[in-house]
């Protein structure tokens, strides 16, 4: 048997960490044995050199006959005095006691000559390698192919479906699944088993993977593509695989395939089934190891002690660096904590020569293992984003949350190649072309009932495909005007054929007549060219004769740019019934144009109060439709009450409501009552632009109260009446924040007249989506996924892909831009309301924000961004979504200027409203354009437009405040960074840096006037340097920045607690406790500054006399040196004072602080 040698050089560890992990002492030789899989092993010498340090040479011997995949576990052992010495020997007890003078006895010398020279004690190493290098004849490499399901298949079988199977070849084996039935997304979930002989050879090998439509047993299989895997991208173990969907590939220039098939290839040592779980796998490893245990060593046998806790044997390795010092560090502080030296538990266990496993050792507490990575890792090949093993101990790699560029094939990358037309309109998305066909009408059809009537609809049938339109009833002249669209990617047949029936309750409809179309005939039509005309044809009957009736239809093969694309029947949902087909349906939206309403109560008169004997109460409630708001009780208490207070509320157009002016009269708690009541309609309220003009306040006449019209006619007939003074003003000069001010999409002011010109069009694609989670597992489905967008007050809605985790939308939107400092927010959501559920609310997917600054005029992004949902189970990855989108500038000049204007209407900053009012605005605000999208149809839910708008930004979370503390620490650490720097060359660290900038300073004293021509140019060259690192990609939602990935469960728990809290009351006082400890550091924080301040007032307020004289004469002493002195030698000074060398420096406190640290301060007046 021959042997190679593999060196491996390890780091320096010191000599203390040794010790504290229970090493010997310095200059005795021990061994470091490993195991590979219970069935090789390998030997590796551990020299001690030098005083302090040790020198790590690991010299790993492997077996060249059949080379095996190595998950290396690792035991530190010393080498016994006397290694002949069995267990069974009470003669030749063990010695604790290792000696390095003493070297064991070998017999068998045959492998002396295989050791290289440079390894030290040659005899020792060819006893172990002749004890321990085995490798059995039994043990074998297996291929494991899991193969799962495939999706999109193409149909073969010529009614639209297929009979899928795989069939799997590798090193001239074939294995192959079952056969599903009349399946376009089989479902398999079978295991192949190949043998593996060489795995050093595997590199070098492909596993071709095909799919095949399995017919009758006469004909041949039809081909559905297939998939080559090489070798060198086959993880070794099964922790590293995972389960991947690979697209399948054509097999000639001719060929048509689609779809894909997700499988999870790996490798595995020893015996392994097909179609065995891996649950039993383990079982059954486990059974093995221990009846392996149980058996008694045949040939000599020899003690070792254990000083250091085995490692896993499935440990994932790093070579490049061992986390020892944290162990140590560990190490040392349990040790400080333990009060009593435990004694010293010594295990010994035999290691067999017959190539079987040795006996694990009794597992200790102790450090965490060291993890290293196994060289075979980084020696294979594979992608750049290839799945990691999973470590025992460790936690599993981070889910990727970052943006991924693609390059997909649009017409706006490929420059338009190809002169298509449709490039002009839709290049930001693939195109997707569909078999268009527009029912518009009939006309002279037979009656088919008795009654001589007829209820005529249309079929409209592609393969297994089949639309329906609406029927009409007792209607021989019907108009439908529908339009059907299918897929030219899944189109099943090359005949399309349109039947009318004629409706019948109770018997089967019967037929009327049908028309067909050969689709290869069908015009293709490319906007902007006008519609296809619809033309009139002839009915015939089943055996293809003429008869009475004529159908008006237009058919044509067009693209996702066809105006008739939003409104018409997709393929895609031919299983939704016509009710629930709107819900399916692509469209646009436009938010309602708001207002403020601003409503001064001034005063009323010859208010009559219920109660005379008793001083009135009396305030104002105003309704506008569900708002309502009041102001505070008069405190002139009289019949002539005055308030003189604002207030607003939001109105909406078309101004179809009426605000209702009610004045009441308080009696007790809770008990009101009306002593006048008034309404206004919105449409009468003047509006106000400019707000320097008041509107002329106007007197209303109060109504009485109903009740009291109801008592008698004598009431009806006085023609007295209660006023009230008010002053109505649609506030048009402002803009009604229905987002949140740091992502707004519009800071457009309600008035016309105060708009912005337009500075350029923002486009953007959405192109697909993939690796959607299911969202509706319970019902046996995967994933109705649709998008929506926003931007301004335009919303789009894409239409909804039916169970899919990979929909491919395309379509293109475009909005008009008023400010580059906007936010475009694009959400996805799973359809909920397609199986008549209207209770049920449309689940959240992900969400993305691009800020349109951020974005480079011209410049095409696509990018896949990740969807991030944060649930009260933590942060969430629900898939990525694939987006194309353009930012194209028309007037630069404007663009530059809003730069230097207000980010807000200037009616904000001249009469700004409270934070606490805006907030009560903006929820209003949200909930009118909730209620008006809600009622479109397709609707925009209620829970679409709040996720969309984020209503709940502004409520408590601890996530979100330990986000914005780390953000202004991540502000502050570049000041610090610069404080640090100054520091550094005021202790003189660099002396070179440091004369550098004594010379710069004498420069800039002598010559003030360079002084801000340098900082400005400093700035210049530090922007010019940046511009290389400048981002790349747009900016999207940062896990790592919100906090989101480490976040505590209780923390999301009460994040997503409803206002007010619905938890019981311990966590309730829990959650409070924990909010009193923090609020209690922030005071302390906040009394500090308050501190600062006050001591800084008080040099001048004479509160300690003794402090303020000293400081006033010392003003007094540097306002004359001051004066005499000039400035620059004054400047000098002090900068060569402040940069003196630490030699003359002193570690106590300057005087100027001590003297600011004693000045009084109002804490101690504080109870």
């Amino acid at each position: 048997m021959g042997y190679c040698c593999l060196k491996i050089e390890a780091e320096m560890w010191s000599y203390e960490a040794l010790q504290a992990r229970k090493f010997f002492p310095l200059g005795q030789v021990y061994w470091l044995i490993c195991t590979a899989d219970e069935n090789l092993k390998s030997l590796f010498s551990v020299l001690l050199v030098q005083n302090r340090r040790i020198n790590f040479k690991l010299i790993l011997l492997l077996s060249t006959n059949k080379p095996q995949s190595l998950s290396l576990s690792l035991h530190f052992l010393s080498y016994p005095t006397q290694p002949h010495h069995t267990p069974h020997d009470p003669k030749n007890p063990p010695n604790d006691k290792p000696e390095t003078n003493h070297r064991p006895h070998h017999n068998n010398k045959s492998l002396s000559s295989s050791i290289p020279p440079h390894i030290p004690n040659p005899s020792i190493l060819d006893f172990y390698v002749n004890t321990f290098f085995f490798l059995p004849s039994e043990t074998m490499a297996k291929l494991i192919v899991h193969i799962l399901d495939a999706s999109d298949l193409m149909p073969k079988d010529g009614q639209g479906s297929a009979n899928p199977f795989v069939e799997v070849e590798f090193d001239g084996n074939k294995q192959r699944t079952q056969t599903k039935t009349r399946d376009l997304y089989p479902i398999w979930n079978e295991t192949l088993v190949f043998n593996v002989d060489d795995p050093t050879k595997l590199s070098f090998s492909t596993i071709e993977v095909s799919v095949y439509n399995d017919r009758k047993p006469d004909q041949h299989k039809n081909f559905l593509g297939r998939v080559r895997i090489s070798g060198a991208m086959i993880p070794f173990s099964e922790s590293e695989a995972s389960v991947q969907r690979y697209p399948l590939d054509k097999r000639g220039l001719f060929s048509h395939i689609r779809g894909d098939i997700a499988l999870k290839i790996h490798l595995v040592h020893g015996h392994f089934s097909s179609n065995q779980s891996p649950l039993e796998r383990e079982q059954e490893q486990k059974q093995e190891h221990e009846q392996k245990q149980q058996k008694p060593s045949q040939q000599h046998q020899h003690r070792f002690y254990e000083s250091v806790k085995p490692v896993p044997v499935f440990e994932e390795m790093n070579t490049n660096h061992f986390d020892f010092k944290n162990e140590y560090e560990e190490y040392k502080d349990d040790k400080k904590k333990s009060k009593e030296k435990q004694k010293e538990v010594r295990t010994f266990y035999s290691v067999g020569t017959g190539g079987g496993p040795s006996p694990a050792p009794p597992t200790q507490p102790g450090p965490p293992p060291v993890t290293v990575e196994s060289k075979a890792n980084f020696m294979r090949a594979g992608p750049a984003n290839m799945m990691h093993m999973h470590v025992q101990g460790q936690k599993p790699p981070p889910p990727n949350f970052g943006l991924v560029e693609t390059r997909p094939p649009v017409a706006a990358r490929m420059g338009y190649r190809g002169a298509d037309k449709t490039a002009t309109t839709y290049d930001l998305v693939e195109r997707m072309h569909f078999l268009y066909v527009n029912v518009v009408k009939a006309r002279d059809l037979p009656a088919m009932d008795i009654t001589g009537s007829l209820d005529p609809y249309v079929e409209v049938k592609l393969g297994n495909y089949k639309g329906v339109t609406k029927h009409h009833e007792k209607n021989q002249n019907p108009v439908w005007n529908q339009v059907f669209a299918f897929s030219k990617e899944r189109l099943q047949s090359t005949m399309l054929e349109l039947v009318v029936k004629d409706k019948d309750l109770v018997t089967k409809d019967d037929f009327v007549g049908k028309l067909r179309f050969d689709i290869v005939d069908v015009p293709t039509r490319v906007p902007p060219d006008s519609p296809l005309a619809p033309q009139w044809y002839r009915l015939e009957d089943k055996h293809g004769m003429k008869v009475r009736g004529e159908i008006m239809v237009a058919v044509w093969m067009g693209t996702q740019a066809d105006e008739a694309f939003p409104g018409a029947w997709h393929s895609d949902a031919h299983g939704i019934s016509p009710h629930n087909l709107a819900n399916t349906r692509s469209n646009v939206y436009f938010s309602p144009k708001l207002f403020y309403l601003r409503i001064q109560v001034i005063e009323a008169q010859d208010l009559i109060p219920l109660d005379r004997g008793r001083q009135p109460e009396f305030f104002v409630k105003i309704f506008l439709k569900n708002q309502m708001r009041t102001t505070r009780i008069s405190p002139v208490r009289s019949l002539n009450p005055s308030w003189n207070e604002e207030l607003m509320l939001v109105a909406s157009e078309p101004f179809d409501e009426f605000v209702v002016i009610s004045v009441e009269d308080r009696l007790g708690p809770g008990k009101d009552v009306c002593v006048g009541r008034t309404s206004v309609p919105v449409r009468r309220i003047p509006q106000r632009v400019d707000s320097t003009k008041l509107l002329e306040a106007m007197w209303f006449d109060l109504g009485r109260p109903s009740e009291w019209e109801e008592e008698g006619e004598k009431k009806k007939e006085m023609k007295f009446s209660s006023k009230i003074h008010l002053r109505l003003c649609l506030d048009a000069g402002y803009h009604v924040l229905d987002e949140a001010t740091h992502f707004s999409s519009d800071l457009q002011a309600s008035s016309k007249q105060l708009r912005k010109p337009s500075i350029g069009i923002l486009e953007l694609g959405i192109l697909s989506a993939q690796n959607l989670l299911p969202m509706k597992t319970r019902e046996g489905r995967l994933t109705d996924a649709y998008c929506v967008a926003k931007y301004g007050n335009k919303w789009v809605r894409t239409r909804t892909l039916l169970n899919t985790l990979t929909p491919r939308w395309n379509e293109q939107y475009t909005w008009e831009v008023y400010d580059p400092c906007t936010v475009v927010t694009i959400a996805v959501f799973d359809n909920c309301h397609i199986n008549d559920k209207e209770e049920s609310r449309d689940q959240r997917i992900g969400k993305v924000r691009i800020r349109l600054s951020t974005l480079e005029t011209e410049r095409i992004y696509t990018h896949y961004y990740p969807l991030l949902v944060l649930t009260p189970s933590g942060l969430r990855k629900h898939g990525e979504l694939h987006l194309a989108i353009r930012f194209t500038c028309v007037a630069w000049v404007n663009m530059v200027a809003q730069y230097g204007r207000p980010l807000l209407p200037k009616m904000h900053y001249v009469q700004p409203i409270s934070v606490k009012h805006i907030d009560w605005l903006r929820h209003q605000a949200v909930l009118i354009v909730a209620t008006r999208l809600s009622r479109a149809e397709p609707p925009l839910k209620k829970e679409n437009v709040e996720y969309m708008l984020d209503v709940d930004y502004h409520m408590w979370s601890l996530r979100k405040s330990k986000a914005n503390f780390y953000r202004i620490m991540s502000l502050l650490s570049g000041i610090t960074a610069v404080f640090r720097w100054l520091n550094g060359i005021c202790q003189w660290r660099n002396p070179l840096t440091t004369i550098l900038v004594h010379v710069l300073f004498l420069i800039l004293v002598c010559y003030p006037e360079l002084i801000l021509p340098t900082v400005f140019l400093y700035l210049f060259v530090i922007g010019l340097w940046n511009y290389r690192f400048r981002p790349r990609n747009p900016s999207h939602m940062d896990a790592r920045i919100s906090q989101a990935e480490m976040a505590h469960p209780d923390e999301l728990d009460e994040e997503f607690d409803t206002f007010p809290t619905s938890r019981p009351p311990d966590i309730v006082r829990m959650r409070y406790d924990r909010m009193r400890s923090i609020a209690g550091r922030v005071q302390t924080v906040v009394g500090d500054l308050a501190t600062q301040g006050e001591r800084a007032m008080a040099l001048l307020s004479w509160r300690d006399s003794r402090a303020t004289s000293i400081f006033i004469i010392i003003a007094l002493v540097w306002a004359v040196f001051l004066y005499v002195t000039p400035f620059q030698v004054v400047a000098v000074l002090f900068g060569l004072f402040w940069l003196r060398h630490p030699r003359f420096r002193n570690r106590m406190p300057s005087v100027p602080v001590n003297f600011f640290k004693r000045l009084p301060s109002r804490s101690d007046m504080l109870l």
